[in-house]
C-alpha cells in the first residue's frame, strides 16, 4: 500500500442526522402498526416484531426504526432485546425505558 493512499471521509446517512425521522417503507409501517398494537405491561422482541412484520432476519432494522422514533402512538418503550437485555430507549436510556415499562405494569 502507498504512502500516498488518500482518506476518504464518510458522513452519515440523511435518515440518521434527523430527529423523529419516520421511515418511508412498507416494511416500516408494518413495524409501526405491530409495534403501536402493544399493550401497556407487555413488551416484544426487535426479533418478533421483524418476524411479524414479515422479514424475520430485519431486528436491526426494527431497531434503527425504534431509535429514530418520537410519535408517542408508537411505544418504541416496549420493544426489548432477545438476550434478556432493556435495550436503549431515545428519550432517556435504558434506565428511563425500565421505569416507564415498570409503571405500566411490566415485571
Amino acid at each position: 500500500m502507498s504512502m500516498n493512499t488518500k482518506l476518504r471521509s464518510f458522513s452519515k446517512p440523511q435518515h440518521a442526522k434527523e430527529k423523529g425521522k419516520r421511515f418511508d417503507s412498507a416494511f416500516a409501517e408494518r413495524v409501526y402498526k405491530i409495534v403501536a398494537k402493544i399493550p401497556k405491561g407487555k413488551t416484544m422482541t426487535y426479533g418478533e416484531v421483524a418476524r411479524k412484520a414479515g422479514k424475520p432476519g430485519a431486528a436491526r432494522a426494527v431497531g434503527m426504526f425504534m431509535s429514530h422514533n418520537y410519535d408517542p402512538k408508537i411505544p418504541c418503550h416496549r420493544v426489548v432485546r432477545s438476550d434478556g437485555k432493556i435495550g436503549n430507549y431515545n428519550r432517556g436510556g435504558s434506565t428511563r425505558k425500565l421505569e416507564i415499562l415498570r409503571e405500566e405494569g411490566w415485571r
